[in-house]
């Protein structure tokens, strides 16, 4: 009687389960579009470590980490909104280009701090091809901005890869993409060469030594209203220029 009584029960279930509706599948899971935003900006410093900047080497490596620190920290009262990134390349002439990428996309939260263990001066000056190998690391990349900072104490002496028009044409393209550049003579006033590749008279300075991590302090802040939208673009005032030590360096230079 029982395996009579399960087997009617189980031929009624049948017909109602086949009559009930189908399981509506689960509603989709939201995704979330991530928009890249309109408030960040990459740094990429260009960093002549060729034998002539020995003398303020590690104060070179100061400035740099100190840039790092700066553009990734709001001042006082300002909205901590701003998505940034710094990527380092130091660059000679032994036989060829020598071109090291010593840090690569880093936020500054996570920079460690860059020391001569890593590079030390040698060598000569290959200024247009290193121009060119960090635009074009940049041009992969392809952020919404960009500030190029080329950082050196002498002139080009030995590039082999690209000439001044080329190194011209490739700052060009990084104009044109609404990047800023802009040249730092670290103990060095002559601005043939920054000129010579598009570089204006308002975005290239000299810094005199004992001032490198002030001025690339405050270019860092540049840096920051920039990739915010508080200002169009990277230029240097009169204050900067004193803070920097321009007209000391330009009397020692002979510039």
């Amino acid at each position: 009687m029982k395996t009579l009584a399960f087997a009617l029960a189980a031929a009624t279930a049948i017909p109602l389960m086949a009559c009930a509706s189908p399981a509506k599948p689960a509603p989709p899971v939201n995704e979330v579009s991530i928009v890249p935003s309109d408030q960040a900006v990459h740094s990429y410093i260009l960093l002549d470590r060729t034998g002539s900047m020995s003398s303020i080497w590690d104060e070179a490596l100061g400035s740099v980490n100190a840039y790092a620190g700066s553009v990734g920290t709001p001042e006082e009262g300002e909205a901590d909104d701003l998505e940034t990134a710094v990527t380092l390349a130091v660059f000679d002439y032994q036989e060829s280009l020598q071109f090291d990428v010593l840090r690569k996309d880093v936020e500054p939260e996570t920079w460690a701090p860059v020391t001569s263990d890593e590079a030390s001066p040698r060598g000569m000056t290959p200024l247009f091809d290193a121009i060119g190998r960090m635009v074009a690391l940049a041009e992969t990349d392809a952020p919404e901005k960009a500030v190029i900072v080329i950082m050196t104490d002498g002139m080009e002496n030995s590039s082999r890869e690209i000439t001044k028009d080329g190194a011209n044409a490739a700052l060009d393209r990084a104009r044109a993409r609404g990047w800023e550049v802009v040249f730092l003579g670290a103990e060095f006033a002559n601005f043939d060469d920054a000129e010579a590749v598009g570089v204006s008279g308002a975005k290239s300075m000299a810094v005199g030594a004992g001032q490198l991590s002030q001025s690339m302090e405050t270019l860092a802040r540049k840096s920051r209203d920039y990739g915010k939208g508080e200002d169009e673009e990277i230029i240097f005032n009169e204050a900067d220029r004193a803070e920097a030590g321009e007209a000391d360096v330009k009397q020692r230079k002979g510039q």
